[in-house]
């Protein structure tokens, strides 16, 4: 079984940076899809940003479309999500999960395996 562990959250000031990791026990080529989604208090979840385990094809949700990077390093199972000019909408409960495709991942929230979650709060 995939064990995702989170780590990296914590309370920045807007317009300042953070980098959230995400050590997986093990990439399965089971799940094509591996990246994070959010849920802030009230709020449905969002899909934030996914990289296929396959090929390394990339996807972002419009919201942090030129603010948050995904990258990935294979020979440590482990999952980046370089966050940049955060703000208050920003603030939220953040996940890692792995899904069969990207659609599952960003839209329809079908995840194989996730992780606890790492809390990421944007205030001055």
């Amino acid at each position: 079984e995939v064990q995702l562990v989170e780590s990296g959250g914590g309370l920045v000031q807007p317009g300042g940076s953070l980098r959230l990791s995400c050590a997986a026990s093990v990439f399965t080529f089971a799940d094509y899809a591996i990246g994070w989604f959010r849920q802030a208090p009230g709020m449905e979840r969002e899909g934030v940003a996914c990289i296929s385990i396959r090929d390394g094809t990339i996807y972002y949700a419009n919201a942090v479309k030129g603010r948050f990077t995904i990258s990935s390093d294979n020979a440590k199972n482990t999952v980046y999500l370089q966050m940049n000019n955060l703000n208050a909408d920003d603030t939220a409960i953040y996940y890692c999960a792995t899904a069969a495709d990207d659609y599952a991942l960003l839209v329809s929230h079908t995840y194989t395996y996730r992780g606890q979650g790492t809390q990421v709060t944007v205030s001055s």
